[in-house]
């Protein structure tokens, strides 16, 4: 099948990459000229683990490619994906600018060339109730027929993105007729060979799911987050409850990790989206409400508790940070606790010393603070007052603890991601700061 990709940002390069992938011809679409010369070199330009390898091979196949031309784009292809940005707005709405702009632009294509065929236009952007509608609406000011909107939300894990397209959990189209859904079925049949479901919805059904789902489970997080804070008053311990709320077949394991709030270019976008949308129609979600002002809390609680360790007094103190990324196996800053945590130290007057395996370059955009950027997670640590583990890279997990006691002037870790066994760290000789669990002493 041929088909246009308009945006090569995180859905988009992925999502053409990984249709290339399944032997179709896909053509993205973008007007950013330093993009297209990376793509012109074979260069990604995101950190996603197993996009590279899928991504060299099928350009070097002529399966895919990329252009700054989108009406050649349009007319060559049968199926056009628009995976555009669709920021946050200061009122806490989804900006659509991007996504209008582009409808605008596609309608005034199909009108001058005067196309005959049919075209379906799928909105892979996670965009707020109605937007199928609006973006009919913007092409159908320059043709009447030929084409159909269609919301087709994405649900891809950062870090798992090559393997959420490939396999997913399910697949959400929302149309409105039979020869659409019957093309798109068609075109994704080949990534759920398993059996696992395409399911069939109206647009306004497909677009509200996306946001609900994301609702969800920032809103699962948070509870988490809010219990792991409710133990450490109690004396609880947070990982036994989660294994004891976890086996409950009605509740599940996943998202049941507490820490130091979600971030990311999803979760707290989307949440602050419905909350808009649905005060828009006179119907506030008032949950949700509550959810982003608890994550925006729980963001500093690790601050909170280095404050109270060193008695109010961090003015001039060293602290080394392991980890920037919202999450690990990304470079994706955007939302990230670390942004806010620094932030906060280096108005406190602390000095801050940073290492990230993948999102040091990306964080330099995010955090204008004066942070030392190192090149190895033990660098971060030399003369530092305290360890902040802030993302939960796999390189972290297993340190050597010996060598982190010669370097740190105070043996302390302030654990945001709950990584560190406490027994270990306290036979270690660390006092070890841990989300819902009682903080440990060295012996």
């Amino acid at each position: 099948m041929r088909l246009a990709v308009v945006g090569t940002g995180y859905v988009g390069l992925v999502s053409g990459t990984c249709f290339a992938e399944m032997g179709n011809e896909v053509i993205c679409v973008d007007n950013d000229p330093q993009k297209l010369e990376k793509f012109k070199n074979h260069e990604v330009t995101i950190y996603e683990p197993g996009l590279e390898l899928l991504f060299k091979r099928n350009i070097e196949r002529k399966r895919l490619s990329f252009t700054d031309n989108l009406k050649n784009a349009v007319l060559e292809s049968e199926v056009v994906f628009l995976c555009l940005p669709t920021p946050q707005g200061e009122d806490g709405s989804a900006d659509l600018k991007y996504v209008f702009s582009v409808a605008e632009n596609i309608g005034k294509i199909l009108a001058e060339a005067k196309s005959n065929t049919f075209k379906i236009i799928v909105n892979k952007s996670t965009v707020p109730v109605g937007t199928c509608q609006a973006v009919s609406k913007i092409i159908k000011k320059y043709v009447d027929n030929n084409f159909e909107v269609v919301s087709n939300p994405e649900f891809l894990r950062e870090g798992f993105a090559v393997e959420d397209f490939m396999k997913p959990d399910r697949i959400v189209i929302g149309a409105n007729s039979p020869d659409v859904f019957k093309k798109m079925r068609i075109l994704y049949e080949p990534f759920v060979r398993q059996g696992n479901p395409i399911i069939e919805m109206n647009p306004e059904s497909s677009e509200v799911t996306k946001y609900a789902a994301n609702s969800y489970l920032a809103m699962r997080i948070t509870f988490m987050n809010e219990l792991a804070n409710f133990c450490e008053k109690v004396g609880a311990n947070i990982d036994l409850v989660r294994k004891g709320m976890g086996t409950d077949t009605r509740i599940g394991k996943r998202f049941l990790f507490p820490g130091i709030g979600y971030g990311g270019s999803c979760f707290p976008k989307d949440v602050n989206a419905l909350i808009k949308t649905s005060i828009e129609h006179s119907s506030e979600m008032q949950l949700l409400t509550l959810v982003d002002k608890i994550n925006k809390a729980q963001k500093l609680v690790l601050v909170k508790k280095v404050l109270s360790h060193f008695h109010n007094e961090i003015k001039g103190k060293c602290f080394a940070i392991w980890g920037l990324a919202f999450k690990p196996n990304t470079d994706d800053m955007r939302e990230a606790p670390s942004i806010y945590i620094i932030r906060e130290l280096v108005k406190l007057g602390a000095k801050v010393k940073a290492y990230d395996p993948a999102a040091m370059e990306v964080a330099k955009l995010y955090i204008k603070e004066e942070v030392q950027y190192v090149e190895s997670e033990y660098e971060a640590l030399k003369d530092a007052d305290a360890l902040l583990i802030l993302t939960e890279w796999n390189e972290f997990r297993n340190p050597d603890f010996e060598i982190m006691k010669t370097l740190l002037k105070n043996k302390v870790i302030f654990d945001g991601r709950n990584i560190y066994d406490p027994s270990l760290t306290k036979t270690a000789g660390f006092t070890h700061y841990s989300i819902g669990k009682a903080t440990v002493n060295p012996d």
